[in-house]
């Protein structure tokens, strides 16, 4: 199983940009999808972004599609979340997830691995 650990969270203004990075160990990594959520206080976990093992398929959660962008390098056992436009409302914890299934899902029970999280505050 891959172990997962982000970083890159921070104190941003508004309309600032911050990029969030998960490096994974194991071998297996570049057959994992990989997905970013989020959760913020009182509030459900929620899906962010996701990507195959080979990056072919994408899949955002449309609130963040256009503004968010995630990526990953394999050589690197890396994989990253730039976030651009950011509002007061993406202030939350941000978690990298893993699972060995090809394909990109935005339920968080299907993630067999997760790091421990990066805080994003942003600030109006």
């Amino acid at each position: 199983q891959v172990q997962l650990v982000e970083s890159g969270g921070g104190l941003v203004q508004a309309g600032g940009s911050l990029r969030l990075s998960c490096v994974g160990s194991g071998r297996a990594f570049n057959y994992y999808t990989l997905a970013w959520f989020r959760q913020s206080p009182g509030k459900e976990r929620e899906f962010v972004a996701g990507i195959r093992g080979n990056g072919a398929d994408i899949s955002y959660a449309d609130s963040m599609e256009g503004r968010f962008t995630i990526s990953r390098d394999n050589a690197r056992s890396t994989v990253y979340l730039q976030m651009t436009r950011l509002n007061p409302e993406d202030t939350a914890v941000y978690y990298c997830a893993g699972r060995i299934v090809p394909k990109v899902t935005d339920v968080s029970t299907s993630y067999v691995s997760w790091g421990q999280g990066t805080q994003v505050t942003v600030s109006s």
